[in-house]
């Protein structure tokens, strides 16, 4: 009779079991969703892969780069107009693309760079943009 193999001490999880996920796609409340459409879009590459409706007017999409969803959805306004947004907060991403080539892409697309592609200590290369509504994004090299 064959028995079962025993897993590593790497492979044991932990108990009570921790949480796993798989992916996240964080969503953004955005003052100008048109704007930021086009920002995401035509400025920094990602597609546009749904769209969702709210009485007839589009209130909020879903964007795809690679692997990635990134969901953006118009500010209802129900907190105030004057609410300060991307305070605190910042999005990595990371490819394994060329770095300096998608900085150079962007700034021909007409975007702007918080920050030109820098070599890291930790042997990534990263460079930051920061979107209409002030999140900060940083593009990292896979290390």
């Amino acid at each position: 009779m064959a028995t079962k193999p025993q897993k590593s001490p790497k492979q044991q999880r932990q108990q009570p079991e921790t949480l796993r996920l798989r992916d996240i796609s964080p969503s953004l409340t955005v003052t100008d969703l048109q704007a930021s459409i086009a920002w995401y879009r035509d400025v920094l590459g990602f597609m546009v892969d749904d769209t969702w409706e709210h009485e007839g007017k589009v209130a909020g999409v879903s964007l795809k780069a690679g692997k990635v969803y990134l969901n953006l959805s118009q500010d209802d306004w129900a907190k105030g107009r004057d609410r300060v947004k991307g305070e605190g907060f910042r999005l990595y991403l990371t490819t394994g693309q060329d770095i300096d080539g998608i900085a150079a892409a962007i700034k021909a697309r007409g975007g702007k760079l918080a920050s030109e592609p820098t070599d890291q200590p930790w042997g990534a290369r990263t460079f930051n943009l920061v979107d209409p509504d002030g999140y900060k994004l940083t593009v990292s090299s896979s290390t």
